[in-house]
């Protein structure tokens, strides 16, 4: 293993060795509290130019699942079909990996995919930096070639147009309702959950005008970055919402989306929502629920046109989770009822947004 140093905006330094491939690469540095399910954060495309550090301390214990695909074409076990991170950073790398469903290590698929990885690194210590400090960009060095330094592109730049579809994709073709599903960087679980409620999906690059088609319902998927440089979909959504009062869901930059639709505002969190264990609450009510969730960026719901009201508040601080309109049939949700992996107390909402359709 390699000597590799994680050098922050700020300057601080943390020191250890290469695990996965052995290249420099620059990014978003960002922390997730969850406990497992690195396959599915990794190929997640919300986390497109970041450097992930993954707060639990051993990691790759369970090697990685095979790279197979359903007969809709999505990947059985992974949310796309390639690593969408820069980088993965933990504690402790475990070399040695068993799992009935284990094809390989994850350092030989970081190796494959050409993704570097730092194992040695204090990952709780580089969490309080970023929580006292907020999000930083960040650059892995390899200490044998000090002059090979890259620099970090995040802010100002468009990830949802590098992850979204480039074409229409169709599934489940003559199924029941027919659902046009925009692609800000979707995961594959989002899909499945919609195939898997018998709905017929027209997956759509994030800035195609889909008004003039013919659908029942319109869902709006996760994506990386900032929403404010998406102002093509939200031109587009508000085409659609002034014309017609089709059901609407949203999920994660989905929800974004919507509430600018609505009027809202948009401000980067401090350090983000990445787990598999946020507190939120439904509004109006005593219901609480565990999400997963995975986003830098929020809604100021204090901004929302009088038409639309929050749907779900964050318990820890209060932020928004998502939105609804308080007439016609469009709701969303900051969090990811998908949650692979991750809690699935929230599923209802495919459920709901299946509902809307059919009345």
């Amino acid at each position: 293993m390699r000597n590799v140093t994680l050098v922050l905006q700020d300057g601080t330094k943390f020191h250890g060795k290469s695990f996965g491939y052995d290249a420099p690469v620059a990014g978003e540095v960002v922390f997730n509290t969850a406990m497992m399910g690195y396959p599915e954060s990794l190929t997640d495309p919300s986390y497109a130019g970041q450097l992930v550090t993954l707060t639990f301390p051993l990691v790759g214990n369970y090697g990685v699942p095979p790279f197979t695909f359903g007969p809709e074409g999505l990947p059985t076990f992974m949310e796309s079909d390639h690593i969408h991170a820069s980088a993965i950073i933990v504690s402790d790398y475990s070399e040695q990996y068993s799992h009935w469903n284990a094809n390989e290590s994850l350092a030989e698929w970081l190796k494959r995919e050409h993704v570097p990885g730092i194992t040695g690194i204090d990952t709780r210590e580089l969490t309080k930096v970023l929580r006292e400090h907020g999000v930083m960009m960040g650059q892995i060095i390899f200490d044998d070639e000090p002059e090979n330094i890259p620099q970090a592109q995040y802010e100002g730049v468009n990830f949802v147009d590098r992850v979204s579809c480039k074409e229409i994709i169709r599934y489940n073709e003559g199924a029941g309702k027919r659902v046009v599903l925009v692609d800000c960087g979707v995961k594959a679980n989002i899909i499945r959950n919609l195939i898997e409620r018998g709905l017929e999906v027209v997956r759509v690059p994030w800035n195609y005008d889909y008004t003039g088609m013919e659908f029942d319902g319109l869902f709006l998927g996760n994506g990386p970055g900032d929403p404010d440089l998406c102002q093509d979909a939200v031109n587009i959504l508000r085409q659609q919402m002034s014309k017609s009062r089709k059901p609407i869901c949203g999920i994660c930059m989905g929800n974004q989306l919507m509430a600018k639709a609505g009027g809202a505002n948009i401000y980067k969190l401090k350090y983000g929502h990445r787990s598999h264990n946020q507190p939120v609450r439904m509004v109006g009510t005593d219901k609480c629920y565990i999400t997963s969730q995975n986003h830098g960026y929020a809604v100021d719901a204090s901004t929302l046109d009088k038409d639309w009201s929050e749907l779900f508040v964050n318990m820890n601080d209060g932020s928004n989770e998502g939105v609804r309109h308080n007439t016609n049939p469009w709701f969303t949700s900051q969090f990811h009822p998908e949650a692979c992996s991750g809690p699935v107390d929230t599923l209802f909402m495919f459920d709901l947004f299946v509902e809307k359709l059919t009345l």
